[in-house]
């Protein structure tokens, strides 16, 4: 099939790829010009696991193009609205814009019996909205298509996703012929698209629009709740002298609760997840369904308050203050495998430690480029041994697998303080401690340090060791 995707950042350039990488004729249309010429000469402009090559295979087969020129796009069969969906500057709903306009700019050149589909996440009645702009052309049908990528796994989430989701007119009982029981209109379009997915087994959902339009929504919320409640929990495990880590892993056995997404830390960020929350919720409050809207009201504030503890935490292991202590931080982007900093509870919890006076350097694998121009008053530095030098206190805040893997030994002869508060909970505690580090994590310690022990002095290779700390855990 001949295919248009409208929109080629994040979701849009996989989108384009993997179908492509199917063996579909793909264009890619986007308004920004640099963006187009990058992706046209096969690399992302956006750190993806994956991708660089799925781009470079259909630039090499002729499969995929990528154009500025909505006409480009005059003779594809489908067409997937990809555009981004921003958080309203002046409120928690979500910004149709963009949406809106490429519909709009796409209507001249729709061939008849072309088929519209959203794949961008959106709230309930945006499929509508842009009924209303397609009906001058009644020969165009309209679906909703949600996409499901993660960031870091985007690529394998497209080739082998767990789920494909169809909102058609009139839901499944429009979706089928009622003599053959054939997938008709929308359906067998998205159904000719997904082929190979369907072929490899994936399950297929059709429902109405109103369905599709909320899935993503949903699903994110749950997933959201999931993280802020152990969150929540990890707080409760600190007063009262519990181990969330163990607590949580107890849980994630049970199998009606599962272990994914039971990890506490500091919490959730990037461009899709809060975002998105905060527009469940606005829908919520505009339909009237106030459980819903509180709910998602008290995970959004859970989540946030990570990152005031965390900061919390950082001047309780400086002995109570901030000012003037060389701080280092591992994590840029909002989670590992991307350089996305959009949200990043990482850059968030680094600058409000520079504004309490720290000496804040960042470092991180990807996202030190991008991050640098927006957050002035932090220093940023590629390499991590160099960023640890004379570091009086490490903070582990996105859980790079190179972060994870890091020797405690090697990093205690470069720092002048052997404390780490690890905000994700990944490292090996008992490595570290053995190395005469002291270790915080959120929600897997015993007590609070005293000031005693971390206050302002210097702590050398082997000042404090695992009984050190558990004395100081004590009092």
């Amino acid at each position: 099939m001949k295919i248009s995707v409208i929109g080629c950042g994040y979701l849009g350039a996989v989108h384009a790829a993997t179908l492509a990488s199917m063996g579909h004729s793909v264009v890619g249309i986007d308004v920004d010009p640099g963006k187009v010429r990058q992706l046209a000469l096969g690399t992302a402009p956006f750190h993806e696991p994956g991708l660089d090559e799925l781009l470079q295979d259909g630039r090499t087969t002729g499969k995929l193009l990528f154009s500025t020129e909505p006409a480009d796009a005059k003779d594809a069969q489908v067409h997937f609205l990809c555009v981004g969906t921003p958080q309203e500057k002046t409120s928690d709903a979500a910004d149709l814009t963009f949406l809106v306009s490429a519909t709009e700019a796409m209507l001249p050149h729709l061939s008849a019996g072309a088929v519209v589909v959203g794949k961008s996440t959106v709230p309930v009645g945006t499929v509508d909205l842009l009924g209303a702009i397609l009906a001058p052309r009644p020969d165009v049908l309209l679906g909703w298509n949600p996409e499901f990528l993660r960031q870091g796994t985007a690529v394998k989430d497209s080739l082998v996703p767990d789920r494909l989701v169809y909102g058609v007119e009139g839901g499944r009982s429009a979706a089928f012929s009622p003599v053959t029981g054939s997938p008709v209109g929308v359906t067998a379009a998205l159904d000719a698209v997904y082929e190979p997915l369907l072929a490899a087994g994936i399950p297929r959902l059709v429902c109405s629009f109103a369905t599709a339009e909320l899935i993503k929504s949903a699903a994110n919320a749950y997933l959201a709740t999931k993280v802020s409640f152990i969150n929540a929990v990890a707080e409760l495990c600190d007063a009262a002298g519990a181990d969330v880590s163990e607590l949580s892993a107890a849980m994630g056995l049970d199998p009606r609760i599962g272990s994914r997404y039971l990890h506490a830390g500091l919490g959730f960020g990037g461009g899709c997840l809060p975002k998105d929350i905060r527009s469940f919720r606005t829908q919520a409050a505009t339909l009237g369904v106030s459980a819903v809207e509180d709910w998602m009201r008290l995970v959004d504030g859970v989540n946030l308050g990570q990152r005031d503890r965390t900061v919390r935490l950082a001047a309780e292991l400086c002995g109570g203050a901030l000012a003037g202590r060389s701080v280092t931080v591992l994590g840029a982007s909002f989670k590992p495998d991307t350089d996305d900093i959009r949200d990043s509870p990482a850059l968030d919890v680094a600058d409000r430690l520079a504004a309490a006076g720290a000496h804040v350097t960042v470092t991180d694998p990807k996202a030190v480029n991008l991050a640098w121009r927006r957050y002035p008053r932090l220093r940023f530095e590629a390499s991590t041994e160099k960023a640890l030098q004379d570091a009086e206190l490490v903070l582990l805040l996105t859980e790079w697998d190179e972060y994870r893997r890091l020797s405690p030994a090697l990093a205690g002869r470069l720092v002048r303080r052997r404390v780490v508060l690890d905000a994700r909970n990944v490292l090996d505690a008992e490595a570290w401690l053995e190395e005469g580090w002291v270790v915080r994590g959120l929600g897997t310690s015993a007590g609070t340090l005293s000031h005693d022990t971390l206050g302002t002095g210097t702590l050398g290779a082997g000042t404090l060791n695992a009984g050190t700390l558990n004395a100081a855990s004590a009092r």
